[in-house]
């Protein structure tokens, strides 16, 4: 198989059957959301987006279903798009079913990532809950939110740092809000999604990409490295209020890369 290989429009396969599927469960699926949001006031993406695992609400088929809910129109609306416009290649080179364990993969490896990330954040939460301080607590908090209210707050405790009872509130909001992060689900084929735009860039990585938020022609190869630059910078830096799920996309692109390489070196691995 050759990964070097430029890709040349051949006419046929325009929704390839496993792209096809793909959009039609996330629409059914969006679809539903709506539903039940409107009739029963119940939300779907809690129940098959995917919280971390000490979540009460952690189940195990969130791991498969979160890769086809979503939170919005812009969101599955973009995905879908993509998807289609990216994946439809790979599907018509690789065939239906290499094409399906591959996108498959990525969205499971950008769910183990994720996952990761947050065990990472539920990390930070603990040591600053054994050791409070005026300064761990601000750090910590101004993450996720607005640190105007708690200035004055922290002006005080500040002055006295071994104050019992602003130890205790301290102490109780950040076990809140580290119950919160654990019980965001993540949803969403963007990891899948990140890993077909890395297989792009690495199978087509010299056909020429003309995108509406990009209107400049630009190789696949570095427009999937730009995008890759742009998602490892937004999820180290985690500006507050950013509600994207950076590190599931650099891990559905991890994942992809890994087992095309291995493909490359194993046609048949894992397939």
């Amino acid at each position: 198989m050759s990964y070097q290989q430029q890709y040349r429009p051949t006419g046929f396969g325009i929704l390839p059957p496993v792209v096809k599927n793909i959009l039609i469960i996330n629409v059914i699926l969006f679809l539903a959301l709506l539903a039940f949001q409107y009739k029963y006031q119940i939300d779907l993406d809690e129940k098959l987006g995917l919280p971390y695992f000490t979540s009460p609400n952690f189940r195990w088929y969130q791991v498969f279903t979160h890769m086809f809910m979503h939170a919005g129109f812009a969101h599955i609306a973009f995905n879908m798009y993509a998807v289609w416009m990216f994946g439809s290649s790979l599907e018509n080179y690789w065939g239906a079913k290499r094409f399906l364990i591959f996108y498959l993969v990525c969205g499971l490896g950008a769910a183990f990532i994720q996952t990761c990330y947050t065990a990472y954040q539920l990390h930070l939460f603990d040591a600053v809950i054994a050791n409070p301080t005026p300064d761990g607590y601000l750090n910590l908090v101004s993450k996720y939110t607005s640190t105007t209210h708690l200035q004055e707050f922290y002006n005080q405790w500040k002055a006295s740092p071994n104050d019992a009872d602003a130890i205790s509130a301290v102490v109780r909001n950040l076990t809140q809000l580290q119950a919160d992060v654990a019980n965001a689900p993540v949803v969403g084929a963007s990891g899948a999604l990140f890993g077909i735009l890395l297989a792009f860039g690495m199978v087509f990585p010299n056909t020429e990409l003309m995108l509406i938020f990009f209107p400049i022609p630009i190789k696949a190869k570095y427009f999937v490295m730009l995008y890759g630059g742009v998602e490892l910078f937004s999820g180290v830096s985690q500006v507050r209020g950013d509600n994207v799920a950076h590190f599931a996309h650099l891990g559905g692109m991890l994942f992809g890369f890994i087992l095309i390489k291995l493909w490359q070196k194993n046609r048949n691995f894992f397939y």
